[in-house]
């Protein structure tokens, strides 16, 4: 039997039991790009399998680090859940937009904190010259990165060195944005999902990042399409704790309405 590729109906396939282990992971990833959400027992219901055969095909598609196992089914993985280097090379030609749009938030006098990450980098690059704020980071390469702007103050955290993502973490850090009380953070994140949330791929950076929306009055996401519908295995955040979801320009508007019903505000990148 041929194997249909995502614009087919399931229900065409009349003995998908017969069908090859790895055709039928490709079509449950194929589901998972459509629908953002694979559950388990439904698919297994359609497909007249068993249930354990279902959730051993997710076993090992999440093995192989091509999805996210989440009660009861799968969600989308994060592909920008990998070292910083790597992340450097990915949405090169969108994150210029998204940092522009998000240097255009910041006002004199305000108090931001930078996460660190690609994307908020580019914010640091399209900064106006005379503009005067306070920065606030746990990261090294966004603190070296105001060096030319001689109008802001910079007030770098310190801590353990997380080198994956090139930021401060531990208790020393956590110490240290306890006494913080800023108007905006700009938080990095791997996934972007209207249920699961904010999330991010290590457990002591996520707890880093809770923190730092704590003590922002206002919390801002610059996430590239990747990103979008994506999740990675540690929560940071809930959507309501985003107040400001920044796209690229072309997104289409079925991807983003989730969030736009969440109460998040949605600008789009020029």
């Amino acid at each position: 039997m041929r194997f249909h590729a995502i614009s087919c109906d399931i229900a065409e396939l009349t003995d998908f039991s017969k069908v090859l282990t790895s055709q039928r992971k490709r079509l449950i990833l194929d589901l998972l790009d459509r629908d953002g959400q694979v559950i388990a027992k439904r698919l297994s219901h359609e497909l007249q399998l068993s249930e354990d055969t279902i959730r051993r095909d997710l076993r090992e598609l999440a093995a192989e680090g091509l999805l996210l196992r989440v009660h009861g089914g799968a969600m989308p993985v994060s592909p920008t859940a990998v070292p910083i280097a790597e992340r450097r090379t990915m949405a090169m030609q969108a994150k210029p937009a998204l940092g522009k749009a998000g240097a255009a938030m910041i006002g004199d006098g305000m108090t931001v904190v930078f996460d660190g990450g690609t994307s908020n980098l580019e914010i640091i690059r399209h900064l106006p010259a005379e503009v005067r704020f306070t920065a606030i980071t746990h990261s090294p390469t966004i603190a070296v990165a105001l060096e030319d702007k001689p109008n802001v103050d910079v007030v770098v955290i310190g801590g353990k060195l997380f080198r994956h993502s090139m930021v401060a973490v531990g208790a020393l850090a956590a110490e240290a944005i306890s006494r913080i009380r800023a108007d905006l953070f700009f938080l990095g994140v791997t996934g972007v999902h209207a249920t699961q949330g904010l999330t991010t791929g290590d457990m002591e950076e996520a707890a880093i990042k809770r923190q730092l929306i704590s003590c922002s009055a206002e919390t801002a996401v610059l996430a590239t399409s990747d990103k979008l519908g994506a999740v990675s295995p540690f929560q940071v955040g809930v959507l309501g704790d985003l107040t400001t979801l920044i796209v690229e320009g072309n997104v289409v508007d079925e991807r983003i309405a989730a969030f736009v019903d969440g109460g998040v505000s949605v600008l789009r990148a020029a």
